[in-house]
C-alpha cells in the first residue's frame, strides 16, 4: 500500500510529518526524484571520497593476495550495496565496520593464503550476517541497544575510537608514511567541521557557505596536491575512460562459486571473531542513534527514525550477499562516522542547504557509486588512499570519544569507560567487553544495569546531553512503534 506522504513546497516546515515513502513491511522505501531530491554538494563530494572506498583495495590485496581489479570489483559490489540503506529508510551513510578490520585481519591470517583463507573470510562474514539478521528480526537488536549498561556502552564507543586513531599513528601506520598530508589536511577537516570562528565566516560570505557544504572535500582536494610536494606520493597519473572491475576472477577464485562453501568448522571457528565484531558494531548503532538525535534539534520540521532493527536487517543482509559473491575484510557495517558527521551538520543548516537528511546520505553514496566507474577519479585519487583512510578514521575517533562520553551518566561511568576503552584499543573487542562487564559487576554489583548516582554528571546541558537523550527516548520508542506511524520530531528544550 502506498502510505507516502505529500511533499512540501520549497521551504516550508512539514511540521510532525516524516519525509515521503512508500510501505514495504519493514522498510520504509524512498527513490530519488520520487521522495528526496539530489543535493549535489553531497553527490560532488562523494565523487572524491570515494578514495575511501578504494582504500580497501590495498587490505584485499595484503590479506587474499587480490589482483587491483579484483579487489576493485568487491569494492563497485560493496558500493551498489551501500545504497540499500537510504533507500529502505535507514537514514545514514554507511560503511565499514572499521574499528574492527584489524581483528578479522589477524583472525584470516591463522590461515594459509589460499582458498582456506578465503573460506575463513567466508566464514566469518556469513556468520556475522546470520548474527545481525536474528537479531534484527527478532528485534532484540533494540533491547540490546536499550540494556547495556552506560558504563559499558561508553567504554564501546570510546575504544572504538582509541582503535580508530590508533591505526593510523601506531608504528608502520599511515600517518609515517604521509606525516605532514595527514596532519595539514585532518587540521582543514577539523577546522570545516568543528570550528567556531568557520561557523561565523559562513554567516558573513556566500562563498564560505559553498565550502562549508563541501564536507572534507576541499581536504581530499588538497591531499592530491600536497602529497607529491611533500614527497610523500607520486603526482596522479590520470587515466581516461572507464574502470574495469575483474568480476570473473573475483567469482571464480575468491568465492563459494569457485572454492566452494567453507567446510562446518570453520564456522564454529569464526564465532569469538563474530561476536567481538558485533560489539563494534553495537558502538556504531549507538553513533548513528546519537549522531541523528543532535540533528533532529537543529531541524524539528522532519521527523527522523533511526530503528536498531531495520538497520540491522539491512547491514545483515549486506553482509549475506557480500559473503556470497564477494568477500570483504572491510565488513558491511551500519555506519561511516565521518561522512554522517559531515553530512549532519550540513543538515543542521536547514532545509534551504539541505531538504532532507535521505537526500543527503543518498546524494552521498549516489557520488561515490558514479566515481568507482570513472577512471579519472579513481587515477586522481590512487596515490593519496592512504591519506583518505587515515582522514575518515580520525574524524571517526573525534565523534567516537565525544558520543561515548556522553552516554557516561556519572564520573564512575565515565571511570570504567576509560580503562574499557583503553583494553578495547590495545587487547582487542573480545577483550574490553569481558573487562567492561567485570568493572560493572564489581563497582555496581546488583545495580550493574543501572548504575548508582554518585557523582553525577550535569545531564542538563541542552547543548551537549539534550540530543543524546532525546536520541535514546526516541530509538526505544521506534523500535516498538509501528513503522507508519508519524510522530512529532524532537524539539529544542
Amino acid at each position: 500500500m502506498d502510505t507516502s506522504t505529500p511533499a512540501p513546497a520549497d521551504g516550508a516546515p512539514t511540521g510532525d510529518a516524516r519525509s515521503p515513502h512508500w510501505k514495504l513491511g519493514p522498510f520504509d522505501v524512498r527513490l530519488p526524484f520520487v521522495h528526496y531530491r539530489i543535493e549535489w554538494p553531497d553527490y560532488t563530494q562523494g565523487l572524491v571520497m570515494c578514495a575511501v572506498d578504494l582504500s580497501a583495495i590495498p587490505l584485499l590485496m595484503e590479506l587474499l593476495g587480490m589482483p587491483f581489479e579484483v579487489g576493485l570489483a568487491v569494492v563497485v559490489l560493496n558500493g551498489l550495496l551501500y545504497l540499500l540503506h537510504h533507500l529502505l529508510g535507514d537514514p545514514v551513510v554507511p560503511g565499514w565496520i572499521t574499528p574492527a578490520i584489524p581483528l578479522v585481519m589477524v583472525y584470516c591470517q591463522q590461515f594459509p593464503e589460499g582458498p582456506e583463507r578465503v573460506h575463513a573470510l567466508i566464514a566469518f562474514q556469513l556468520m556475522l550476517a546470520a548474527l545481525s539478521i536474528f537479531l534484527g528480526v527478532s528485534g532484540l537488536a533494540a533491547k540490546v541497544v536499550r540494556f547495556v549498561p552506560n558504563a559499558l556502552r561508553a567504554g564501546v564507543i570510546v575504544g572504538a575510537g582509541f582503535a580508530a586513531v590508533q591505526g593510523v599513528f601506531a608504528a608502520g601506520g599511515r600517518f609515517e608514511t604521509f606525516p605532514w598530508t595527514i596532519a595539514i589536511t585532518v587540521g582543514l577537516a577539523f577546522y570545516l567541521l568543528y570550528s567556531k570562528h568557520f561557523a561565523r565566516l559562513q554567516t558573513r560570505g556566500r562563498l564560505w557557505r559553498v565550502i562549508g557544504g563541501l564536507g572534507i572535500l576541499p581536504s581530499i582536494l588538497l591531499a592530491v596536491v600536497l602529497a607529491p610536494v611533500f614527497g610523500e606520493a607520486p603526482w596522479p597519473t590520470i587515466e581516461w575512460g572507464f574502470s574495469t572491475p575483474d568480476f570473473a576472477t573475483l567469482w571464480s577464485e575468491y568465492t563459494v562459486f569457485g572454492v566452494g562453501l567453507p567446510p562446518a568448522m570453520m564456522f564454529l571457528t569464526a564465532v569469538p571473531t563474530v561476536l567481538a565484531a558485533y560489539i563494534v558494531v553495537f558502538g556504531d548503532v549507538l553513533q548513528a542513534r546519537a549522531v541523528l538525535g543532535e540533528a533532529s534539534v537543529e531541524r524539528p520540521d522532519e521527523a527522523v527514525r533511526y530503528n536498531p532493527n531495520r538497520a540491522h536487517l539491512i547491514f545483515g543482509g549486506r553482509n549475506a550477499i557480500m559473503g556470497i559473491i564477494g568477500p570483504d575484510v572491510t565488513m558491511c557495517g551500519p555506519l561511516w562516522a565521518a561522512m554522517h558527521v559531515a553530512i549532519s551538520e550540513r543538515y543542521k543548516k536547514g532545509r534551504d542547504a539541505m531538504r532532507s537528511i535521505f537526500g543527503g546520505a543518498g546524494s552521498f553514496r549516489w557520488g561515490t557509486n558514479t566515481a568507482l566507474w570513472l577512471m579519472p577519479i579513481v587515477s586522481l585519487v590512487e596515490p593519496i588512499l592512504g591519506v583518505a583512510l587515515a582522514l575518515t578514521l580520525l574524524i571517526q575517533g573525534f565523534v567516537s570519544v565525544k558520543v561515548g562520553i556522553l552516554e557516561a551518566r556519572s564520573k564512575t561511568d565515565l571511570g570504567i569507560a576509560g580503562v574499557t576503552g583503553a583494553v578495547l584499543a590495545v587487547q582487542g573487542a573480545a577483550w574490553g567487553f569481558a573487562v567492561g562487564i567485570v568493572l560493572c559487576l564489581f563497582v555496581y554489583g546488583r545495580r550493574f544495569f543501572s548504575g548508582e548516582d554518585d557523582g553525577v554528571i550535569n545531564h542538563d546541558a541542552p547543548s551537549e546531553v539534550t540530543p543524546r537523550a532525546r536520541a535514546e527516548s526516541r530509538s526505544e520508542a521506534d523500535s516498538d512503534a509501528p513503522d507508519d506511524d508519524v510522530r512529532e520530531p524532537a524539539t529544542s528544550s
